[in-house]
């Protein structure tokens, strides 16, 4: 029987500097497969060739990457600064309409980094454009050199919710995690539940409340090493028996029907 479908949101991405891409980590694509068991599909995030309500029937859940671009201020109400810094707008007009979707359907998504902000702002919330530069807070931004293995290492704590969704995925009250990201959640949005924080008490992780399905987002990177890590393994794997889950109900009442 064919796995079910992960869509990947891509990012957009110049090769040589010149030639228009849209890209995807690898990294990202060895998660969904090798430990989500589903089939990994890179989604072009624009919405002019991936609608988002043809992505929906296509997809049975959808991986929200990161990536370097930051959603843009306006969709939370807020003016354009250089502490910004670039966007991606084809991409914010797939994904958040795209969240807001999942959550009514009940389809499964997983938010990482960038895709944890998407959800945030998609349900109403706002980002804090730098949270380093903010009293009393880490850098939680990416080491500028060392290797792949260096700039993922795992940094700091996350300190997860008694009983929360994530302490039963995990297994666990706290968790040690890598940490590549300068925004963060200023405003948490409409049903955001704040499940887990790092210890200067950024947010890391969150979930749609009263949600009929999946929607588990995260603000560090699990598809690093993940059919390895203690903490991206039980994530993934999670997420991908919703995945399963969501195929099976879809394919129930045509099953019924022949």
């Amino acid at each position: 029987m064919a796995r079910p479908v992960v869509g990947i949101i891509s990012n957009s991405f110049l090769i040589n500097d010149s030639y228009p891409a849209h890209a995807g980590g690898t990294m990202n694509s060895e998660a969904v497969a090798c430990v989500a068991g589903c089939l990994p599909l890179l989604i072009p995030a624009d919405p002019r060739v991936c609608p988002v309500e043809e992505l929906l029937e296509t997809c049975d859940g959808f991986l929200l990457t990161g990536g370097r671009p930051n959603v843009h201020p306006e969709e939370y109400g807020e003016e354009e600064t250089a502490a910004h810094g670039a966007f991606d707008r084809a991409r914010d007009a797939v994904a958040l309409p795209l969240v807001r979707a999942c959550v009514e359907r009940g389809q499964p998504f997983l938010g990482i980094c960038r895709g944890f902000q998407e959800v945030n702002v998609a349900m109403g919330g706002s980002l804090y454009p730098e949270i380093r530069d903010l009293p009393g807070r880490m850098n939680h931004r990416m080491p500028p050199e060392g290797t792949l293995e260096e700039k993922f290492a795992l940094r700091h704590r996350v300190r997860l919710a008694e009983g929360g969704l994530f302490h039963k995925v995990f297994g666990a009250p706290e968790v040690m995690t890598n940490t590549l990201h300068g925004q963060g959640i200023k405003r948490p949005g409409a049903r955001i539940e704040i499940d887990g924080w790092a210890p200067d008490g950024t947010p890391e992780a969150i979930y749609v409340r009263d949600a009929p399905g999946f929607t588990l987002a995260v603000q560090w990177h699990p598809e690093y090493d993940a059919a390895n890590d203690p903490v991206s393994r039980p994530l993934f794997t999670a997420f991908g028996e919703a995945v399963r889950h969501w195929a099976a109900s879809r394919r129930a009442p045509l099953q019924r029907s022949a």
